[in-house]
Parts: C-alpha cells; sequence; structure tokens
C-alpha cells in the first residue's frame, strides 16, 4: 500500500479534511458529535461522584469534563505545537481508568479523606499519569512490538468486566443504597436496560446512535412519575435560570505531593498504556473513514501527534479538576454518517462542549439522576467495552500459546476481583497493585506476551 493510498478506496466524503463547511452545516454536524458524546462525557463523573459520596461537587466535576473536553478536541484537530493529530477527533472522559481512579478514591476514604482530599488525591496521581502516555507517544511505534492486540483485548475485556459490578450496582439502586435490589429499582433499571435494547434494534442509524439518551429521559420521566426525584428541588434549580458561570480553577481540591503513593500510580499508570494503544487504534480508524493514508510518514505524525494530545489533554484535565481524557470513537461513526470529516467541524464542536460546562445547571439537572436510571444505561455501556475487548480477541489466532496467556490473564484478573481476600494477607502495596482485576490481568498478559516465544503450532 502507497503512502496516497486509503484503507477506503470507496470513501464516499462530502468535506474532507481541510474543507470548511458553512456555518450551518458545521453547527449541524457538531450538534450530532455532541449528541454521541454528551453521555459518555459526564456519565463516568456521575458515577466516581456517586459511589465516593462526592455530592456537592458533582455539578463543578460535570461542568469542568465537560470544559476540558471541548479543550481537548479543539487541540486534536487543531494540533497546535504538533500537539493531536490534525482530524476530527472528539476527546472525552475515559471510562478506562473508571475502577483504578474509585479504588484510589477509595484508599483516601479508608485513611479518613473526606471529598476534597479523594479528589485532591485523584488529581495528583492522574496529572502524574499523564507523563507516562506522554512519554509513549514518543516511542508509540516500538511500544506496539510488546502490547499487541492479545494484551489490548485482554485489558479492555477485563476492564468491561470489572465495571459491569458497578452498572448493575447503580441499577438496583446504588453502592450502599437501603433500597438496595428493591422491585421499584430493578424495574426502573429494567426499563432504561429495555428501551436501549429496542432502540438498537431499528435500522436508523440515528435511533440507535441515541439509544443511550432517549433511555436516560424515559428513565427520568418515569422516575419523576414514580416519585423517585425532588420535583420542587427541580423546579427551584430552573426558577434560578442557567445560575452562575462555572469558573476553571487550577488544582482546585489541591496538590499534596506528600500523599503519593505508588502503589496507587502503578495501576493508573499502566491503563494509561493501554489507552495509548487504544487512540491508535482510534485514530487509525478516523483515517480511514476521512480518506487519509494509514501508513507513512504523515500517518505517523498524526498518531504521534494524537497520542501526544490524549496525554497532554489528560494532565490538562487533572489541573482542571477532571478524569482523564481519550479519543472517542463513536465519533468516528458520526463521521461516516454524516459525511463531513472537515476537521474545522471541531472547533464547533469544541465551542459547544465549553458552553456546556459553564452552566452548573447541566450538573446539577444530571447529579438528580436516579442511580437505576443511570445504572439500566451504563449496564449496556460496560459490557459493551467487554464485547469489545472480545471482538478485538477474535482476531488472535487461537493456538496454544495465546489461548494459556488469556487463561491466565483472566484467570489471575478475574480471580482476584472475585475473591478479593486473596490478597489481604500482603503488604499494602501489593494489595493496591495486585488486588486490581485489571492491574493483575493487564500486567500478567504483558508479561506472558513478552516472555513466551512466538511460535508455529506443529
Amino acid at each position: 500500500m502507497s503512502d496516497h493510498h486509503t484503507a477506503d478506496p470507496h470513501n464516499e466524503l462530502i468535506y474532507h479534511l481541510e474543507d470548511r463547511p458553512g456555518v450551518i452545516e458545521s453547527s449541524f454536524a457538531a450538534i450530532q458529535h455532541v449528541l454521541a458524546s454528551f453521555i459518555g462525557i459526564i456519565t463516568p463523573t456521575l458515577i466516581i461522584g456517586g459511589v465516593l459520596g462526592l455530592g456537592e461537587h458533582i455539578p463543578y466535576l460535570i461542568s469542568m469534563a465537560l470544559m476540558v473536553s471541548g479543550v481537548a478536541t479543539f487541540i486534536q484537530a487543531a494540533r497546535p505545537l504538533g500537539i493531536g493529530s490534525g482530524l476530527l477527533c472528539v476527546q472525552g472522559t475515559s471510562f478506562a481508568f473508571l475502577s483504578t481512579i474509585l479504588a484510589t478514591g477509595f484508599i483516601a476514604k479508608s485513611n479518613g479523606g473526606g471529598p476534597e482530599e479523594i479528589l485532591s488525591l485523584i488529581f495528583l496521581m492522574c496529572s502524574f499519569g499523564a507523563f507516562v502516555e506522554i512519554f509513549l507517544s514518543q516511542i508509540i511505534t516500538y511500544l506496539k512490538r510488546a502490547v499487541t492486540p492479545l494484551v489490548t483485548g485482554i485489558v479492555i475485556t477485563l476492564i468491561g468486566m470489572s465495571l459491569i459490578k458497578v452498572g448493575m450496582t447503580d441499577l438496583a439502586g446504588g453502592f450502599k443504597a437501603e433500597d438496595l435490589g428493591s422491585p421499584q429499582n430493578l424495574m426502573l433499571g429494567g426499563t432504561v436496560l429495555l428501551t436501549v435494547i429496542i432502540l438498537n434494534q431499528f435500522n436508523n442509524k440515528w435511533i440507535r446512535l441515541s439509544s443511550i439518551a432517549i433511555g436516560l429521559i424515559v428513565g427520568y420521566l418515569l422516575a419523576i412519575a414514580m416519585g423517585k426525584v425532588d420535583v420542587d428541588a427541580l423546579k427551584a434549580l430552573f426558577a434560578n435560570g442557567l445560575g452562575d458561570m462555572t469558573i476553571p480553577l487550577p488544582f482546585k481540591y489541591g496538590f499534596n505531593l506528600d500523599v503519593f503513593d505508588w502503589s496507587t500510580f502503578l495501576p493508573i499508570a499502566l491503563i494509561y498504556v493501554i489507552t495509548t494503544i487504544e487512540t491508535t487504534g482510534d485514530i487509525t480508524a478516523n483515517s480511514v473513514i476521512s480518506g487519509l493514508p494509514i501508513r507513512g510518514d504523515e500517518y505517523r505524525k498524526r498518531v504521534k501527534g494524537g497520542v501526544l494530545a490524549d496525554g497532554v489533554n489528560s494532565l490538562i484535565a487533572a489541573v482542571f479538576n477532571t478524569f482523564p481524557n481519550t479519543t472517542f470513537s463513536q465519533n468516528n461513526g458520526v463521521i461516516q454518517l454524516t459525511g463531513i470529516a472537515s476537521r474545522y467541524v471541531a472547533y464547533f464542536i469544541a465551542l459547544f462542549l465549553i458552553l456546556l460546562g459553564l452552566f452548573p445547571l447541566i450538573g446539577e439537572l444530571l447529579k438528580s439522576l436516579p442511580k437505576p436510571v443511570l445504572g439500566g444505561a451504563t449496564l449496556v455501556m460496560f459490557a459493551t467495552i467487554a464485547a469489545s475487548g472480545i471482538k478485538i480477541l477474535k482476531r488472535v489466532p487461537m493456538n496454544r500459546r495465546n489461548m494459556l496467556i488469556i487463561a491466565v490473564s483472566f484467570g489471575l484478573g478475574l480471580g482476584v476481583m472475585m475473591v478479593p481476600e486473596v490478597v489481604k494477607q500482603l503488604p499494602k502495596v501489593a494489595q493496591n497493585i495486585m488486588g486490581s482485576a485489571i492491574t493483575m490481568g493487564g500486567l500478567t498478559a504483558i508479561i506472558l506476551n513478552t516472555l513466551f516465544p512466538k511460535r508455529k503450532e506443529s
């Protein structure tokens, strides 16, 4: 394949990468991207805030998630100083970090920390972790030899499997809820889940694209009818209009180097390694859809710049009080649907996301979502992550070597998740590292994949 040949010779685009659609066309395309990514951007914050009991801080965290996603999307498209892929790449909060961030939060909580101490520790660890991806962007070509589709598929599957417990807990009522598993909660969460399933059966791509958002709306309306939403509080919220603008404050919750802990940092660092590989795949897919080369110097520059932007944007996220960012693969589907691959559309997307983040009304409204409604939607999203990992593994040759690596990685990773008591007698550092399904399974996969030689089956 030559440098000027794309993986999709039949690509039919209305607007190519450097074309400049009109304001109306750009705005319409941008709105589609925002709708496709909005739920994904804010959901990790809602889950982390709910599980860790962050309460009144949640609206501010949601605002920061939206604002930083806007800034990050702009950086990916504008490519300032070579940072960014120069593509129409939408960035948002990564689900991959959810389990490790929750584990970090529980460590701070077990040491007597309140919401501010919890967030301070999380953002401290995530800010240092971002430098892992920044470094890896410079050696991405060599990294791909160690972290192969086999390793990536194992880790992504484990991420999805470990998050399913979070989604199911929310569907049943939420962490430590007094009415956990009540028929009302199960009916509410089940209705959202069923709505998402039914909408995904339609042939209309826009309906499928909006299935999660529609499911949340249906569940929210049902929750109001069931008396699970404080309607008076909602009325008071809207009576205040848009409210005061949210002001971004660097390290609002503090930056205390004294609490840095390697055992807490390493699991987060490992996820940054995995998201590096994921981002490479997303940028490659985006290049294909945008009719661009997927070999040669220009392609390598796009991947290097895109992964670098991923790390830089995650650093910006930590500084401005939100969680690590990554490229969103679902927006590649929007490019395909609209036929618009112009990177200038990303400027409109960035503007819309920043405007959404400026006003706390959005965060307050989303904070009022009952847990079963959120769980009904996220259960599908998390299970889809696991399915994506299985899809990657499907492309890997199932010989004796690879089967053994998969078996041992899943066995140890899921084993410590199902029987956490296994590591309770180990030192605290070892508990933090080996007690995570993702870390245990991921490190096992990387080590075995590196040590076991590849050979042809007889």
